[in-house]
C-alpha cells in the first residue's frame, strides 16, 4: 500500500506544480499591433541629381581583351552524313540470261578476282538477318526476373538489335552486322551474370 501511496503523492504534487506554473505565467492575450499610417502619394516630380565627372580622370585605362571564338564541338562541327535509300525491290523475275564475262585482261588479272560485297552478297546479307533473329529469340527467352533486374542492358540490347535492322534494310549490311554483334556480346554478358546468381 505504501508504494502506492507514494506514486498517488508525487502525482499530486506534478499536478499542483503545473497547475501553479500555468497560473502564475498570467493570461496570454492577443494584442494588436500598430499600423502604419498610409502617406499620401507623391504627386511633383522630383530632379535626379546628377554628379559633376571626376576633375582628376582615373590613370588606368581598361585593356580590352578580344574573347577567341567559342569552340565547336566536333559532333556539331561534321554534317551529318545521310544515307542513300535503296529503292524497293520489285518482285520481278530476274533475267533468265545473263551477260556473258569478259574474258580477263591485263589490268584485271593483275588485280585478281573482285568479290562483290555490301548489299550486293547475299550471303553476308543472310548473315546479318540470321543473326539479327538470333538475337530476337535470345531476348525473348530470357527469364522475366533476370529481364527486370537488367532492364537497362536489355533496353540496349534491344536497342542494338532496331538500329542492325534498319541498317540492314537502308542495304548497310556490314553495319547491321556490326550492330547486331555487340547486341551478341551484351547478351552474352547477361547470361553469365545470370549464371552467376
Amino acid at each position: 500500500m505504501k508504494v502506492y501511496g507514494d506514486m498517488g503523492r508525487r502525482m499530486m504534487a506534478a499536478i499542483v506544480c503545473t497547475g501553479l506554473t500555468c497560473g502564475l505565467s498570467g493570461c496570454m492575450h492577443l494584442q494588436k499591433r500598430p499600423k502604419a499610417p498610409v502617406l499620401p502619394p507623391v504627386m511633383e516630380p522630383v530632379a535626379l541629381a546628377t554628379l559633376p565627372p571626376p576633375k582628376n580622370p582615373p590613370l588606368l585605362t581598361a585593356p580590352v581583351i578580344e574573347i577567341p571564338p567559342m569552340p565547336i564541338s566536333a559532333a556539331a562541327a561534321t554534317p551529318r552524313r545521310e544515307r542513300k535509300h535503296l529503292a524497293p525491290k520489285t518482285a520481278t523475275a530476274a533475267p533468265a540470261e545473263e551477260a556473258a564475262p569478259e574474258p580477263p585482261t591485263d589490268e584485271t588479272a593483275a588485280i585478281g578476282d573482285l568479290t562483290a560485297g555490301g548489299a550486293a552478297n547475299p550471303q553476308a546479307q543472310e548473315e546479318a538477318a540470321s543473326l539479327i533473329r538470333l538475337i530476337e529469340k535470345r531476348v525473348k527467352a530470357l527469364p522475366p526476373q533476370t529481364a527486370r533486374k537488367q532492364r537497362s542492358q536489355v533496353n540496349r540490347v534491344q536497342n542494338f538489335e532496331r538500329q542492325a535492322q534498319d541498317a540492314l534494310k537502308s542495304g548497310d549490311v556490314e553495319g547491321a552486322t556490326t550492330l547486331a554483334t555487340k547486341a551478341n556480346l551484351l547478351l552474352d554478358d547477361l547470361d553469365k551474370q545470370t549464371g552467376k546468381e
